[in-house]
């Protein structure tokens, strides 16, 4: 049996790995990672899946675009959307299911693995439509942060820091994350003025806004002002405030109308 573990950098995704390879060893565990653009994927995160792995002595195994140059922006303007026909965000199809599929196609066998992913017992729904979706494909699928019996509850009581990101962010999504609400974007505003000006570019090109609140376009620049303003009154950027406490500070500044909250990448797992 083939134990394919999404492996995506992020702290649950390594508890995964961790207790797979408890139960089942590591002689047939693959570590399947998206290795994402240095820019938006922090250096501390590939340092952190590097050492998990080193841990357990296997080798992390890419599934990646070809064009390995490419970020989040540069596919969607390469395709000119930020969301493909059924809605999901383009660049995780380009940049995560798609080199997946083609990954499983090529080296798994649907009879003979189990594919793993860092979902917990708060995310039920999430568990139910990925079991779902890769089910009526052929493959099947395993949530270890579900099971009754665990081994692993953290990296640090094994010496491995989880990455610095935590810090600021709940979760291991690309830095500019395009499924992100305005918490996330006030943060890039803040702490990445890189991305922020390259995901105002990509907007210019597709002519389009990554974010709609309710029915109405919202585009960074129109929100530049009012993060200038939350900044200069020093409301903090972290994803660590909730997100209604969060939005009940910044409107007494500004108004905004919040988008959802942060959530993990369908493809990050933790």
């Amino acid at each position: 049996m083939q134990h394919i573990v999404c492996y995506s950098g992020g702290h649950s995704s390594a508890l995964v790995a961790l207790d797979v390879a408890h139960r089942y060893g590591t002689k047939n565990l693959v570590l399947l990672n998206h290795d994402m653009h240095f820019s938006v994927e922090h250096a501390d995160i590939k340092r952190f899946k590097r050492e998990v792995a080193e841990l357990l002595r296997v080798p992390i195994t890419f599934a990646n675009r070809r064009n390995a140059t490419q970020d989040q922006f540069d596919v969607c303007v390469e395709s000119g959307a930020f969301k493909v026909n059924n809605g999901q965000e383009l660049c995780t199809a380009r940049l995560k299911t798609e080199p997946f599929m083609e990954w499983l196609g090529a080296n798994a066998s649907q009879d003979d693995s189990t594919i793993y992913y860092g979902f917990d017992a708060n995310e039920q729904d999430r568990i139910q439509r990925r079991a779902g979706i890769m089910g009526a494909q052929g493959w099947k699928t395993d949530y270890p942060l579900i099971w009754m019996e665990r081994k692993h509850e953290s990296t640090e009581a094994l010496g491995i820091p989880r990455p610095c990101t935590y810090s600021v962010f709940k979760h291991g999504n690309c830095i500019g994350c395009l499924k992100a609400g305005w918490q996330h974007w006030y943060i890039v505003y803040c702490t990445r003025p890189d991305i922020w000006l390259k995901a105002k570019w990509a907007e210019d090109e597709i002519g389009h806004a990554i974010h709609w609140d309710g029915d109405q376009p919202v585009y960074l620049e129109d929100m530049e002002p009012k993060f200038a303003a939350m900044k200069a009154a020093g409301i903090p950027a972290t994803e660590h405030i909730p997100h209604q406490r969060f939005w009940a500070q910044a409107n007494k500044i500004v108004q905004i109308n919040a988008i959802q909250e942060s959530l993990p990448c369908e493809c990050t797992h933790g």
